[in-house]
């Protein structure tokens, strides 16, 4: 790590709860920290805590070398810096906020061409959790970039570096929220289940939880199932595609009798329909992945 930056000056642009998070974690480890915002009242604590306020973006980006970002997308960044383009020469832009990897290539381009480097992140953990020991952040683009800024941003969170093309570390932080965001619909959805059936919702959550922890332990630490995505070989030897799609059909069969929402398992059981139409019955459950991975 580079000791020159220990307490460099930093700049913060968006405070949103993650924004904030940022911003308080960097100050309590001693950095002068910048920061702007479109609604400035929201910065009315972090300025009480030693935050600058910036008038302008402009500002806010000749106050440090270092700007990190934390917005709602990348179109964002564009609207708010898009008038301050000549301030961005031999700026480092950490762009922290959601987008597709496309977009990521893509911003990377245009600050490029305002003589400005540029980095793509991706936080994989809520806002008060940022700064902890749990907390990690993917990035990707050029690497010795992140490894000259890595002792400030390591105060957010471990960096996991993965790879050079900009677009990697955005294609690794939506893969992640794939998982995560379809997770909390089926947890909804099974709570909407047996909510309808008049079981209250305390009674059913702990043990739908413990399924979720659970999984790990079910896919033996992710080994064999890499096994099986990576050499399409997915031995029926437990779960087959018929079984698992049978429990499909009847998630549908009783939200619809229950009167709650179908998509979600309609989309799944479509999954398991297409599977054993495609010849895949009698495999293991994984076999959907044959059908999933690509629809060209």
């Amino acid at each position: 790590m580079n000791s020159s930056h220990d307490l460099a000056p930093v700049t913060v642009i968006g405070l949103g709860p993650m924004g904030r998070a940022m911003v308080t974690t960097l100050m309590n480890a001693g950095h002068p920290v910048t920061v702007w915002n479109r609604t400035p009242s929201r910065a009315a604590e972090l300025v009480t805590a030693g935050a600058t306020l910036a008038p302008t973006p402009a500002d806010a980006l000749v106050a440090s070398e270092l700007i990190i970002l934390s917005l709602t997308d990348y179109p964002a960044m564009y609207d708010i810096l898009g008038g301050s383009t000549g301030a961005l020469a031999g700026k480092v832009l950490v762009n922290l906020s959601s987008d597709t990897p496309e977009a990521s290539r893509e911003a990377t381009a245009w600050a490029a061409k305002h003589g400005a480097s540029f980095l793509t992140g991706g936080v994989m953990v809520p806002a008060p959790m940022v700064g902890t020991e749990a907390a990690y952040v993917y990035y990707s683009g050029p690497e010795a970039l992140l490894r000259e800024h890595e002792s400030v941003l390591r105060l957010l969170g471990a960096p996991r570096y993965v790879g050079k093309d900009p677009g990697l570390a955005q294609l690794w932080y939506q893969a992640q929220l794939t998982v995560f965001l379809t997770a909390l619909s089926g947890l909804l959805q099974a709570a909407a289940l047996v909510s309808a059936a008049g079981v209250p919702v305390g009674d059913f959550l702990p043990d739908a939880l413990d399924t979720f922890t659970g999984i790990p332990v079910m896919l033996e630490g992710g080994q064999e199932l890499a096994k099986s995505l990576e050499t399409g070989v997915h031995p029926g030897d437990l779960s087959t595609v018929l079984m698992m799609g049978a429990t499909a059909d009847h998630i549908v069969r009783t939200s619809e009798t229950l009167g709650v929402d179908v998509d979600v398992p309609k989309a799944v059981k479509s999954h398991y329909d297409r599977t054993i139409a495609a010849g895949h019955g009698t495999d293991n459950w994984t076999a959907l992945y044959e059908v999933i991975k690509s629809r060209r």
